[in-house]
């Protein structure tokens, strides 16, 4: 991108209804950070202050109110894999909570994008900044879990969880019990910043 394109880029407002979902937001101090074009003009995808949102193009004004936020630290990964002409994709997997400290990771949503501008960068930024520890544990029998802390907002203490490779191990009393004492020991070991 040359360097006219990046401050043209750098200095445009988001698209109006990129701007009526923020604004009607739940959040008065959510703000668009950047925003990439779905490809075939079917909308976007928007990193704001509180996470990531897909504006569908045909969406009626009034239901600005009713595109849902997946939160930072809700994200689970989200790869980008770039285009030689400015576009890519980002495949996306989100984490639900299953059970008090146990995460399930969602199917992963793919987003083509014509045009990414600054949203590769931003979302990296705000998932990573999410993350305090991560570190990966094996279980018995083969797999893993994943034991994450992480920044939530408007909690004081990090949040820790853990994230089974393999759902069957999750379904497995044997196995929830092994991660659990794992979660405690991380938790208990945990020396906040």
């Amino acid at each position: 991108m040359s360097l006219a394109a990046a401050l043209r880029r750098r200095f445009t407002r988001p698209p109006e209804l990129v701007r009526a979902v923020v604004a009607a937001s739940t959040d008065p101090d959510e703000r668009v950070l950047a925003w990439g074009e779905l490809v075939r003009e079917r909308g976007w995808l928007v990193a704001t202050s509180r996470g990531l949102r897909v504006v569908p193009a045909d969406l009626p004004l009034p239901e600005a109110g009713e595109v849902g936020v997946l939160r930072w630290h809700e994200v689970g990964s989200a790869r980008w894999t770039a285009t030689n002409d400015g576009g890519g994709s980002f495949a996306v997997t989100a984490l639900t909570e299953v059970e008090p400290g146990v995460q399930a990771r969602e199917p992963v949503q793919r987003h083509a994008l014509a045009d990414a501008g600054d949203l590769p960068a931003v979302v990296r930024r705000r998932v990573d900044d999410t993350v305090v520890a991560s570190r990966r544990s094996p279980l018995p029998n083969g797999g893993g879990v994943l034991l994450v802390a992480r920044r939530v907002p408007g909690q004081a203490a990090r949040e820790w969880t853990v994230v089974f490779d393999d759902d069957a191990h999750r379904g497995d009393p044997e196995m929830r019990e092994i991660a659990r004492r794992k979660l405690a020991e991380a938790v208990a070991t945990d020396q906040p910043d």
